[in-house]
């Protein structure tokens, strides 16, 4: 079975000792991984709260996003360094929380846009900076996984084809992509033709409901993913990834206004889900 991860974004956007209790109980109700997001500035924590992790037995694996003023497909050429060494450093922080993979949609400025589709000069931009990136991540043994999100958070990776030309043009063995089943329910037209396009670079699906709550009450089509996920022999992580309003500056940054679930349920019975999941689809 292919293992299973809770991100802790349903809680908070911090990585802190606050956390442990959190993840205790997560590796009590029995997953095998646990997912942070990096972007706090206290560099030691992430050595801390990494340790604990490791202590407890829970791999990690991580996620980050990049500002508009570290944009990677800006046009200055210093705006675009300072994406790549805010990925440097993400990628250094997921080092020191000892993850495998760092995902996200860190191509491009998170909920920025331009006034056109994406251009190719833009998609050229991405590529040079996600290759030099991919170069850093190789040396910490880490798989950078981007991440294509939904025309209202994103518009240089919409769907799994625009992805695919992407991680192509970056060509590097340590640039993969990763799969969301929330963003797909908006941009995709069929999962398991999104699935098979981006499975030659799949290396890490977060299993989201349309809501953001707990996967399996909603309309996520998830017998689709999971079937187009077996057919692929992917043998990735399966993470979790839900909102809440716990920390509400990171609620307000990505428009949650509402609660969906409670975090404990959507941890609870989303393991339990994903498992009949796997059963039923041979993952």
């Amino acid at each position: 079975m292919n293992k299973i991860g809770f991100n802790v974004l349903a809680w908070s956007a911090n990585v802190s000792e606050e956390l442990f209790p959190i993840i205790e109980r997560l590796k009590t109700i029995g997953y095998d991984g646990v997912e942070y997001f990096v972007g706090a500035a206290d560099e030691n924590a992430y050595k801390v709260v990494g340790k604990h992790s490791k202590e407890l037995g829970l791999e990690v694996t991580t996620v980050t996003v990049v500002s508009p003023d570290a944009n990677p497909i800006n046009e200055s050429a210093s705006v675009r360094q300072k994406g790549l060494d805010r990925i440097k450093w993400a990628i250094d922080r997921s080092y020191d929380l000892g993850s495998t993979v760092l995902c996200g949609p860190f191509h491009s400025a998170h909920a920025h846009f331009e006034a056109h589709p994406a251009l190719d000069e833009e998609y050229k931009r991405a590529a040079e900076i996600l290759y030099q990136a991919g170069e850093h991540a190789k040396q910490a043994n880490i798989i950078l996984a981007p991440e294509a999100l939904n025309r209202f958070e994103c518009y240089l990776c919409n769907t799994m084809e625009q992805l695919s030309k992407l991680i192509t043009m970056v060509n590097h063995p340590n640039v993969r992509a990763m799969f969301d089943t929330h963003h797909a329910n908006i941009e995709e037209k069929k999962y398991a033709t999104a699935i098979n396009t981006i499975a030659p670079y799949l290396s890490h699906v977060h299993i989201s409901e349309n809501d953001r709550g707990t996967p399996g009450d909603g309309h996520v089509p998830f017998d689709d993913a999971f079937a187009a996920l077996s057919a692929a022999n992917y043998k990735g992580w399966l993470t979790i990834e839900a909102f809440s309003r716990n920390d509400p500056d990171f609620a307000n940054a990505i428009n949650v206004w509402r609660e969906y679930n409670d975090p404990w349920h959507i941890a609870e019975g989303g393991l339990k889900f994903i498992k009949e999941m796997c059963q039923k689809h041979g993952l």
